[in-house]
């Protein structure tokens, strides 16, 4: 079972390159962990809601320093819920839809839904 707050050192010994699980290898209690904070759960929408599907790190407004940022990215990625390479000095992130979808039917969906209908809810009583 792969374990998403397991370490992968990304350094010279690597080449630089990133980790990501395969499909298989994306586990339940790791995806809901990712999905469970409100920052990873921002960025999840962001990358949902974007042209093309992919972003830049630092396109995605967060209330957060940019060590915990990268964390939170860092966090989603070894849970299987994005991808991330490197274009220059920029990461860019995208959404695993096809691979959370093969594994875990409907759920992303769900989930955006759900946090979507919260934000709504938040929205409106605000208002009042």
């Amino acid at each position: 079972m792969f374990d998403a707050r397991q370490t992968f050192p990304e350094d010279v010994a690597t080449g630089g390159d990133l980790h990501h699980p395969d499909a298989s290898e994306i586990d339940l209690p790791s995806l809901l962990h990712a999905l469970s904070d409100p920052m990873r759960l921002e960025i999840v929408r962001s990358l949902a809601c974007s042209r093309g599907g992919a972003l830049a790190c630092g396109a995605i407004p967060l209330p957060v320093s940019k060590p915990t940022a990268s964390h939170h990215f860092k966090v989603l990625r070894l849970a299987g819920v994005i991808a991330q390479r490197d274009e220059g000095t920029r990461r860019i992130s995208s959404l695993r839809r096809d691979d959370l979808e093969q594994r875990f039917p409907g759920l992303l969906e769900s989930v955006l839904r759900a946090a979507q209908d919260e934000e709504a809810v938040r929205a409106g009583s605000r208002r009042t």
